[in-house]
């Protein structure tokens, strides 16, 4: 029988001592979330995992290729098999072996920077090493450090990971993917013919406005609540088909907008071996890729961290404990297997892992008068006669590990033929549109975004209850500078050659938080409502609690 709540709290809250042995951590985290194996595939039987496993392939495999487009036509190194195959590989592992099956892996925007920097550097010198076989060396330093790192229960740190840091990392990903979606655009007005560029434009811009049309119609009070909930869940899914539908139509067929590149079904760029004889690199070389391999962990300590503890929000009612060490130390593993397979190396997503998560949400009905007012009134109905108001709230969240299993699934299925026949008639367009619509669907929720956005808000629409009315609004502008700083630094080295030191900033945002910040003139309850823990404190005791 699976332990209580509370009963998994004190697996976490063991004494001091046992905390600092070595694996502890890892300990911990098995022995919370086995008892939980086995209800993980039964609560699966749930309707929500459909449409959570639908969003999520959508949302996982379309970007993961379209960012890595840059990488495979810079390198010629890597394939759409190869992101295919990362993205199978991850899904994978963290379902079936993880301990937190919600945070969704796979190739990011971030790891094919960083790989494309890697040849940039690399392949620039007289005597460059072979490619594939150097970046296997990286991750495998980079494993190891990650192993390391699991084993002296450092991921403990995360305690110091605030929502200052999510937001300004969240903040730049949301850029990110704009940035990629006019990418995406820009480079067809080089390499196509004028009129296929501008049905891709045209394909774009309606890919974003009905995507953002169905999210409209589903918060609205339009039609029967099980209507909503059909297009929060099924919106985009039906908003990319039917605009990748659009390009087959009429005049834009005949402009041939550019679609997707594909490869031989279950076969690697260039027609090489899966396994790369990484072992047979030049012994200098091998030196020369221990700081890469120090800074890619760098990257995924920051990035996959985050990505769980998002999925693992404060606003999502989780009852299953975390497992952030054991998680890690299995990340080091993935990244070992890519190096050995030549694929890019998956770590957690960005916003596709609280994505997942809200998929999963169960809504409960509740009324907006408290039972105390509804009782006095002498009835179920307001004292104007109506029905009293009723509005939805999470009431509790699929916990499982089929729907994300099921999509990596999907992405070992599109390595087939005939369905990387269908993949390869999605247009380019549309990716950006879907760029778009990722990357502005976050902005949203950000909270330098809701900051920003308090700045304009009507006064006499702003609720008293607002915490941040309790703010001065100087000491408001200086906690956005300081992340708007922040970003843009990130943002903008990220255009360089130096792309490859980005990691270094974004880790900054810790040290910048705990030893900076609480130095300005802020007051402590200043802080507490600009900035708080990114999850639950049940989340947080896997890490030893929060800052």
């Amino acid at each position: 029988m699976a332990p209580t709540l509370r009963e998994s709290k004190s697996i976490d809250n063991c004494s001091p001592s046992l905390i600092a042995k070595l694996a502890s951590g890892i300990v911990l985290d098995i022995r919370a979330r086995a008892p939980y194996y086995v209800r993980d595939w039964t609560d699966a039987w749930n309707y929500r995992v459909v449409p959570a496993t639908s969003l999520i392939f959508f949302a996982n495999v379309l970007p993961g290729i379209a960012f890595s487009l840059d990488l495979i036509e810079t390198t010629e190194q890597y394939g759409v098999a190869e992101v295919l195959l990362s993205s199978f590989m991850a899904a994978f592992v963290f379902s079936v072996f993880g301990a937190q099956p919600l945070t969704i892996a796979g190739v990011t925007g971030p790891i094919t920077v960083f790989n494309k920097t890697i040849f940039r550097i690399t392949q620039s010198q007289p005597d460059a090493p072979n490619y594939l076989q150097f970046v296997g060396w990286v991750y495998l330093w980079a494993a190891i450090i990650h192993w390391v790192t699991a084993i002296l229960n450092w991921c403990n740190f995360l305690k110091y990971v605030t929502l200052f840091s999510c937001d300004t990392f969240g903040f730049y990903v949301s850029w990110v993917y704009l940035q990629y979606g006019v990418q995406v655009v820009t480079r067809q007005l080089d390499s196509s013919s004028l009129p296929g560029a501008l049905v891709s434009i045209i394909l774009a811009i309606l890919m974003l406005a009905l995507s953002f049309l169905f999210q409209s119609i589903s918060q609205k009070k339009l039609f029967h609540r099980h209507v909503r909930r059909f297009l929060a869940d099924y919106g985009m899914p039906i908003s990319l088909i039917a605009t990748s539908g659009m390009a087959y139509w009429g005049r834009f067929d005949a402009t041939n907008p550019e679609t997707l590149p594909i490869s031989g079904a279950f076969q690697p760029a260039n027609g090489r071996a899966w396994l790369v004889p990484f072992w047979q690199l030049e012994g200098k070389w091998v030196g020369i890729a221990l700081p890469f391999g120090i800074i890619l962990w760098i990257l995924f300590f920051f990035d996959h961290n985050v990505s769980s503890l998002m999925a693992q929000g404060s606003e999502f009612p989780l009852r299953k404990p975390p497992g952030f060490h054991y998680d890690f130390f299995l990340l080091g593993i993935t990244t070992l297997i890519a190096g050995l397979l030549g694929i890019p190396a998956p770590n957690g997503l960005i916003p596709q892992a609280p994505i997942h998560t809200t998929s999963l949400l169960v809504m409960g009905r509740v009324s907006k008068k408290d039972e105390e007012e509804i009782q006095s009134s002498g009835s179920d109905e307001n004292i104007l006669g109506n029905i009293p108001e009723y509005r939805e709230q999470p009431i509790a969240v699929v916990e499982q590990r089929v729907s994300n299993l099921a999509q990596g699934s999907l992405c070992l299925v599109l390595l087939s033929g005939p369905f990387l026949h269908v993949l390869n008639l999605i247009p380019r367009g549309v990716l950006a549109g879907l760029f778009w619509f990722m990357g502005a669907d976050a902005l949203q929720g950000n909270g330098i975004t809701q900051k920003i956005l308090y700045f304009f808000r009507d006064k006499n629409l702003t609720s008293k209850e607002e915490p941040l009315r309790r703010v001065r609004k100087s000491r408001i502008m200086l906690f956005l500078a300081i992340q708007v700083i922040a970003f843009g630094a990130t943002f903008a080295i990220t255009q360089t050659i130096a792309a490859i030191g980005f990691p270094i900033i974004i880790m900054g945002l810790i040290p910048l938080r705990i030893l900076l910040i609480p130095r300005l003139p802020f007051t402590t309850d200043e802080l507490a409502i600009l900035d708080g823990p990114t999850a639950s404190p049940f989340t947080m005791e896997s890490v030893g609690g929060s800052l």
